[in-house]
């Protein structure tokens, strides 16, 4: 298997075009992916998403405020005389309302279980902003890099157009008028190609402006092979274990944050059966009587209580519907889960038959097509053959380069769906060095 990955990029270095050095200014890979995940404005509303969660989290664990009643109560309405009557008097009082059972506690959990979903949604659309812009930019690529072999190619028919007419303007050989139509007809082709693949790149970076901004019209540099060892754990793993990194995938485990965060709602609709009560106390200060004779200031205490008796149509409803929410959230997972093992499957399928398809190129339809195409021509410039079998193989010659680039980026993009889909393999490798450094330690 390293051998055909070797034997990949060999053939995207093959199919390059010699056009000397590269411009100073180039983007690279790496550095698309570092500006792509840096200024993803997601992932910054995410952790301001966490923060108010954990903020309402404190909140919801905290008891209502207490209430505070200040009134003038029994004024004669003849005098407005606050000692004329012995039932006025001016009250103060504090009452405490306490939520049912253990709902705040309840909600605190409740609110603190969806804040931990935001950590592995960052994970999560990390992973999916680098796999986004890898393909893209990829995308881009192939388009710049075929134009080069486009306009290597022109030139070769340029050259095979000049020889041609120079052959017919002497009389030489069996060149044939309807050969030279036949050249030009080729190098408008060409145009024609230039021309579509110009546009793809032009709308490939313009996608990728999307992600990066004004650096997507920058040249693309090389990239450089691909030794991530994640790949080389992925294509050895056993379905076990591809199961195993579709559970631990972050989307996944935010699934599951969110089913926590819901279960715990059904223990928070279930304290719906019990009462929520509240403390009262008032204190009324009442003035002399009329004769100045000292009256008695009043002190009231009470307790509030609901009575959650007919729950058949309130309590029974909330806990129906919040159970409800937990099984259509795991049903939500199991099809995640599925689609993201089906996905897995299928681009390990696609990444065999493309490395054998590279393996192909690059041993015998590369050098067949090479090895047909100076035939052509050196027998048709012996005289001993057609100039449209000339014609033919650069064409052929050219269509088997352009084929086997595509083949090496394809797998590029690939790869990258498939880390996406991996990304807890990607963890378990890195964790793996750190946890024998702490056994030798």
């Amino acid at each position: 298997m390293r051998k055909l990955h070797l034997a990949c990029w060999l053939l995207l270095w093959l199919c390059l075009p010699a056009f000397g050095e590269s411009a100073p200014a180039a983007l690279t890979l790496g550095d698309a992916l570092r500006v792509a995940v840096t200024a993803d404005p997601w992932l910054v509303g995410s952790q301001y998403r966490e923060e108010a969660l954990l903020s309402e989290a404190t909140a919801a664990g905290s008891l209502p405020d207490p209430t505070l009643n200040i009134a003038a109560g029994n004024l004669p309405l003849d005098t407005f005389d606050i000692n004329q009557e012995a039932m006025t008097q001016f009250t103060v009082g504090v009452s405490q309302a306490f939520p049912r059972g253990d709902s705040r506690a309840l909600s605190r959990q409740q609110r603190m279980q969806l804040a931990e979903q935001e950590p592995l949604l960052r994970e999560e659309r990390s992973a999916q902003v680098q796999r986004t812009v890898t393909q893209l930019w990829f995308t881009a690529y192939l388009a710049q890099e075929t134009i080069g072999l486009v306009e290597q190619s022109r030139g070769l028919f340029d050259h095979l157009l000049a020889a041609a007419s120079t052959r017919y303007s002497a009389a030489l050989g069996s060149t044939r008028q309807q050969d030279l139509v036949r050249a030009q007809l080729e190098l408008t082709s060409l145009e024609d190609r230039l021309t579509g693949l110009q546009q793809r790149r032009d709308a490939a970076q313009r996608q990728l402006a999307e992600w990066i901004g004004a650096d997507a019209a920058l040249p693309l540099a090389a990239p450089p092979p691909d030794s991530s060892p994640v790949s080389e754990t992925v294509l050895r793993a056993t379905p076990r274990q591809h199961r195993e990194w579709i559970v631990r995938h972050p989307a996944v485990r935010a699934v599951d944050r969110r089913i926590d965060a819901v279960t715990t709602e059904v223990e928070l609709a279930r304290q719906g059966y019990r009462p929520a009560w509240g403390v009262s106390a008032q204190y009324g200060y009442r003035d002399d009587d009329p004769m100045g004779r000292d009256r008695a200031d009043l002190f009231s205490v009470g307790v509030t209580l609901d009575l959650p008796l007919f729950t058949d149509n309130r309590q029974d409803k909330q806990v129906s519907a919040a159970l409800a929410r937990v099984e259509a959230l795991r049903t939500e997972r199991q099809l995640l889960a599925r689609r993201l093992l089906a996905e897995l499957e299928t681009a390990l399928a696609r990444l065999q038959r493309l490395d054998e398809r590279a393996d192909l190129y690059a041993t015998r339809l590369l050098p067949q097509m090479a090895d047909q195409a100076e035939a052509a021509l050196a027998a048709y410039n012996n005289d001993d053959g057609d100039f449209a079998e000339a014609v033919r193989g650069r064409i052929a010659q050219l269509d088997a380069r352009m084929a086997s680039l595509a083949i090496a980026v394809e797998r590029q993009q690939l790869m990258a769906n498939i880390e996406y889909l991996t990304v807890a393999a990607e963890h378990e490798t890195r964790e793996a060095p750190a946890q024998m450094t702490g056994a030798a330690q």
